[in-house]
């Protein structure tokens, strides 16, 4: 069963993950990427404010991730997969802890799940390696940082 889920609902239940952070929906499509090929699953993530001049959807493997441009919100193009999807919704599981978005899937008889609970099962589809999906990647050497502290004119031992 594939799953379309509410990408900015998502996150913020996810441990080591904010909204706040500038990678947060590569980082979601890297774990879905992952429990997708664990559990050999299809997934539709959906994201609100789409940066001017990106595609509206993106493939990574058995994830698509679909970004809204603004004037639409994620809430109301999931609404709508789930009318194009008609009858077939049934087949889908929505994830998201929203009221409204709930009450839509609902509606078209696709099944609910609470963003809590999907991100447990994303854990326990993950295990141990759950938490190298969320470690920030860094390609700079020690001697990089150094230079560029000395760029910028900081000092190593100076606070921010």
């Amino acid at each position: 069963m594939p799953y379309i889920i509410d990408g900015h609902n998502l996150i913020p239940k996810i441990p080591g993950m904010s909204l706040q952070d500038l990678d947060d929906e590569i980082q979601l499509v890297n774990l879905l990427q992952e429990f997708c090929r664990i559990r050999r699953k299809q997934v539709e993530v959906y994201f609100d404010n789409a940066p001017p001049g990106s595609p509206g959807a993106r493939n990574y493997g058995r994830v698509v991730a679909r970004f809204i441009r603004q004037g639409r919100t994620a809430d109301q193009a999931i609404q709508m997969k789930l009318k194009r999807l008609g009858g077939e919704a049934r087949n889908w599981t929505v994830v998201s802890s929203d009221g409204e978005v709930q009450t839509n899937a609902r509606a078209v008889r696709a099944k609910i799940l609470t963003a809590e609970v999907f991100a447990q099962q994303l854990f326990d589809a993950l295990g141990d390696t759950a938490d190298s999906y969320l470690e920030p990647e860094s390609d700079l050497s020690p001697e990089e940082v150094e230079d560029w502290m000395q760029i910028f004119g900081m000092d190593e031992d100076e606070e921010n």
